[in-house]
């Protein structure tokens, strides 16, 4: 495989359930829709999504902290989708709320201030993503104050 390309692979178990797979080698995990159209053994293609964009923008997180030396870690996310109804009336993710934890708060502010200002840009989903979908990005210290973007 090509260094820009990636793999996913879906397999059809029984109805919404798929078989995910993306590494030959390892094991696959279940995507599923919840009820009434599938079971909910696995997360669904809406979940998929936000653990995609949450994960990338932890990592591009992290990247920024170590790129200035800086340890904020264990690093927490959570991530939201609010889904309505587009014009044709057909149900979209219409926005997308990213809420990072730090495990720590780094000594050195000014350093922590530009790994803050730069790390979203280095997230190669959240940026996709955010092209089509409101994406909103916050980040907080161990007690909760709100130190990158917007309260979500």
């Amino acid at each position: 495989m090509a260094d820009g390309e990636r793999f996913i692979r879906l397999e059809q178990q029984h109805e919404f359930r798929v078989a995910i797979t993306w590494d030959p080698a390892r094991p696959s995990f279940v995507g599923d829709e919840p009820p009434p159209l599938g079971t909910g053994e696995g997360p669904n293609p809406s979940q998929l999504l936000l653990a995609a964009v949450a994960s990338c923008m932890t990592d591009s997180l992290f990247f920024a902290l170590r790129k200035f030396g800086l340890d904020a870690s264990p690093l927490s996310a959570e991530a939201r989708a609010e889904v309505g109804r587009n014009p044709e009336g057909r149900q979209r993710v219409l926005a997308i709320d990213v809420r990072l934890g730090l495990g720590r708060l780094p000594e050195d502010g000014t350093k922590l201030a530009r790994a803050l200002a730069q790390f979203e840009q280095f997230c190669t989903v959240g940026q996709s993503v955010a092209q089509g979908i409101t994406t909103r990005v916050s980040v907080r210290a161990p007690d909760g104050l709100v130190l990158h973007g917007a309260a979500t």
